[in-house]
């Protein structure tokens, strides 16, 4: 749901997890104890609550994050191929993730990361809700928090002291309108009425497989259809107003773009043609 989306991607691992509602915890490489132990709470409450992480296997913030959500499903967003995870460090990390989560990555086999393919990397990490944790004034998060509200997603911050650089970041984004948050729930709090009411609970992977597989339903296609107008309307709005899930009006939108009946724009939004 970007608009420069990546025509392939490649994902390896336990794909149940994708049926999930995801939210991204990016924060700095050079993390306090602080950010480290805040990260890990927050990432077991948003488990706890049926939430998958996002994150893009990094030293620091995001290796915590997705060690904290290891045993229910978390996705690392990787910067090369599969089989060039960077840090090379976290290989061993990567495959304890496997096991209940996946990897995803556009880039072929064989392709060493560069530093212009972290900010690609962040772009897809931004195109699901995103969760700043702990950030200085110039770093790779906040370019995904930028992104991140260009694309009409929701983000949030863990404040920090004023004294810390480390936290000059996430400080900043507050100022600039960001959901300050220090627990799983005032995230979910704001995540709840997007998704469209309660979070479902993580089933088995043959089940979740089955479900992503499933059709919407002609009264299901029919209700999101009818809410297209001229004016471009958001998805998530689409969601909420047509009563189904956001797999269902991801797969109707699917279904009309290849048919050449919408225009995507920026901030989330498609009109039809």
């Amino acid at each position: 749901m970007i608009d420069d989306a990546p025509p392939l991607i490649t994902i390896r691992g336990s794909a149940g997890v994708l049926a999930m509602p995801p939210v991204a915890i990016v924060g700095s490489r050079n993390a306090s104890a602080a950010g480290v132990k805040i990260t890990e709470r927050l990432t077991r409450g948003l488990c706890e609550l049926g939430f998958a992480t996002v994150s893009g296997l990094a030293r620091g913030i995001d290796a915590a994050a997705h060690r904290a959500s290891i045993a229910t499903g978390t996705i690392a967003v990787l910067a090369g191929g599969q089989d060039r995870v960077y840090p090379p460090e976290h290989a061993d990390l990567l495959d304890e993730i496997l096991g209940t989560g996946l990897a995803l990555t556009e880039m072929p086999l064989g392709w060493e990361p560069r530093v212009r393919d972290f900010p690609r990397r962040n772009r897809l990490i931004s195109g699901l809700s995103l969760g700043i944790d702990e950030a200085a004034k110039r770093s790779g998060s906040l370019i995904t928090a930028r992104l991140a509200l260009e694309q009409g997603r929701e983000v949030f911050a863990v404040p920090g002291s004023p004294l810390d650089p480390r936290a000059e970041g996430t400080n900043s984004l507050i100022k600039q309108g960001a959901t300050p948050v220090t627990e799983a729930d005032d995230i979910a709090s704001v995540l709840r009425p997007i998704i469209g009411g309660d979070l479902p609970a993580r089933e088995d992977d043959s089940d979740e497989t089955e479900k992503s597989s499933a059709e919407p339903a002609p009264d299901e296609r029919a209700r999101v259809i009818a809410l297209l107008s001229p004016a471009p309307v958001s998805i998530d709005d689409l969601t909420r107003q047509s009563g189904t899930s956001p797999r269902i009006v991801r797969m109707v939108l699917l279904e009309l773009e290849i048919a050449g009946r919408i225009e995507r724009h920026g901030g989330a939004l498609v009109s039809p043609i």
